[in-house]
Parts: C-alpha cells; structure tokens; sequence
C-alpha cells in the first residue's frame, strides 16, 4: 500500500510529506536568519540559560540541551512549564520559543522572567511573544510561518543553535549544518513516496510498526531527544500512540515489565536508536536488552545514525522518524496536518479564565 502514491496523495490533503521533503531547504534558510542574528549578551554576562517552550519549540531546545553537553560551560535547562525555576535571576538566559507565538504556557513563562529580571530572547513567527518581547525591548527572532509546529524543527533549533554561536556558549557549526543538508537531501531521495518498499527503510520500518504499539529507545547523551522526536511525531502524525525511554534509566525500571501481560506485550515494536557518541557501556546495555526481550515483543529493530558531524547524525534518525510518522498515517487513513484534539483542549481551555 505504501507504494500506492495516489493513496498518499489522497490521504495527505495538506501537504506534510512536502513539508518534510523540504526539510534541508528550511536548514538552508533557518541558517541564513541565524547569521543574522545580532545580540548584545555576552558569555559572560549569563551563568546559565533556560529555554522555555512545549511540543515542537521544546524539542528543538532539547535537541540543543545534548548537542552542546561537552561544549557549553554552563548548565543548558528545558522548562515545560508557565512558571521558570526560583533559580532564574538576572544572570539568565531566558529564551522563549513558540512557532504560534501564543502557546499560553511560554507566554506565562515570559512574564515570569521579565518579573525576574533575566535577560530574554524570543524565537517566534509572531503572535503575542514577538508584540511582548518588541514592546518590551527584547531581541526577537522572527522565523517564517505558514506550517506546523512540529514541522518547522529547523526554525525552531538552527537560529537556537546559531545564538549560541554567536553568544559565544560553543564553536561555530558551519561546517556541521553543511553536512546536514547535504545527508538529509541524499535520504529523502531514499525515503520519499515515489521509492518502492524493498529500496526503502522508512516504508519497511512502517510496516513492521504499523497496528503495534512502537517504543522507542535511546542513549542518554546522544539519542535521548530523538527517541522522544520520534515518538511525538507517531502520535501527532499517524494519531496512534507511541512510548519512548531512555538507556541506561529504563534498565533499572522498565525492563523488568517485560513479562506480562504476555498478549499486550506482543504488540511491542521496539526501535532502537544508535549512534557512534553512544557510552560503550550504554551499547552493551542496548544489546543485553535486546536479549532479554526478543521472543517477547513483536520485534526489535536497530537503526543507525549516518553521517560525520554530530547534527548531522542527529539529523538523520530525526529524518528517518518524520518520514515513517507519514507512512503509519498513510496506512491508518488519516490525515498526518490535522491535530483536532490538541485544538479542542486549547479551545476550552480558552473559554475557562481565571
């Protein structure tokens, strides 16, 4: 079926396999805007930065949280919440990431470090974070609009990625997102629709995962955010839900729920996440693991990285996960643009005041 390309075409009204198609090109861009950025913070002027956002803005934090882990001298902290830790002072970094520009979250998170007196970047299409931030005096990096949070990663992560750059938190990364778009613009032509099945991972992957239940496994350090990508992708995407963990943790909790219910377990598809930064130890776990469940799960299935630079590698399983996201909602008939249920709640949410 996932050869079918009418089928795809019929199924994806809105155009997210174009949008994921166009994934280096939006790299490409996302880089252009981050040369731009001028900011008059200095390395010295912060002990440590908070990025505040949720979903697709959050990731793309995350994703910068482990890249610079053996680079950046000060502690990197995601904050998923309306309220920042009693930690931020002026001595922080405060940035505010929300593709909308009004996730309610990041905007009351916003006003706790204007009370706080941190030091604050807004990454936004616009909305009521880039009207608050201007206003008030705080740079802001406007990003393009017009697509789904989730598929605006490189908006959300380079100009991120380049701020810290020019900040001076780690090296320059011209090269690394070079590599980038060069690897995502060689899998795509493997990945995309018009490759038949038995030349593309992406569909087989999907077809092993499809009317299972994946989990998705990965490295802390390395794979962490990607396996947590992957999983959110599944449910927003293919609107079927998704698990992911993290190696060493989930061998000190999780692997021991591995023996009943026996005929739940045996829907478990598990997708192991690799790459060459993996701890050895952790890599031992991942096969010892592997052991330990096989005979149990449905599968499990390792996947690699590819490339040389970090992003690059981390780009690439991020890649291969966006694309089996549209091929399960491909094979479950839905529509991968839509996120009713995410619109209801914000709905009501909306109509409920304080």
């Amino acid at each position: 079926m996932l050869d079918n390309l009418e089928m795809i075409a019929q199924n994806d009204p809105s155009g997210m396999f174009q949008a994921v198609y166009s994934l280096p090109e939006q790299i490409q861009k996302a880089y252009e805007i981050g040369k731009n950025i001028s900011v008059d913070i200095k390395v010295e002027d912060i002990d440590k930065v908070v990025i505040t956002g949720l979903g697709g803005s959050a990731i793309g934090g995350n994703l910068l949280r482990v890249f610079v882990l053996d680079q950046c001298k000060i502690p990197v902290i995601v904050n998923r919440d309306y309220v920042l830790p009693a930690y931020v002072n002026s001595k922080t970094l405060v940035i505010a990431s929300s593709y909308s520009g009004n996730t309610e979250e990041t905007l009351s998170a916003y006003q706790d470090a204007k009370a706080k007196g941190a030091k604050i970047v807004a990454i936004t299409t616009g909305g009521k974070l880039k009207e608050m931030a201007e206003k008030d005096g705080y740079y802001v990096v406007t990003i393009p609009g017009g697509l789904q949070p989730r598929a605006a990663l490189g908006y959300s992560f380079i100009p991120l990625l380049m701020l810290f750059v020019k900040i001076g938190l780690i090296p320059p990364v011209d090269d690394q997102i070079e590599e980038t778009v060069k690897v995502l613009s060689d899998l795509r032509e493997r990945y995309k629709p018009e490759v038949p099945e038995e030349k593309n991972l992406a569909k087989r992957l999907t077809l092993k995962l499809w009317n299972k239940l994946p989990i998705i496994y990965g490295i802390s350090g390395t794979t962490e955010v990607i396996a947590e990508r992957w999983k959110g992708q599944i449910c927003e995407n293919s609107k079927s839900p998704a698990y992911f963990n993290v190696f060493s943790e989930l061998n000190h909790n999780e692997v021991v729920g591995t023996e009943s219910p026996k005929h739940i377990l045996g829907l478990f598809e598990i997708v192991m996440l690799h790459d060459v930064e993996d701890h050895k130890r952790n890599a031992i776990r991942m096969d010892i693991t592997k052991d330990l469940v096989k005979g149990v799960v449905s599968g499990v299935n390792d996947i690699y990285s590819i490339g040389n630079s970090r992003l690059a590698r981390m780009f690439s399983l991020i890649y291969l996960g966006d694309y089996v996201s549209l091929y399960l909602a491909t094979l479950y008939q839905n529509d991968p643009t839509p996120v009713k249920k995410i619109d209801i709640l914000k709905n009501k949410l909306a109509e409920i005041k304080d």
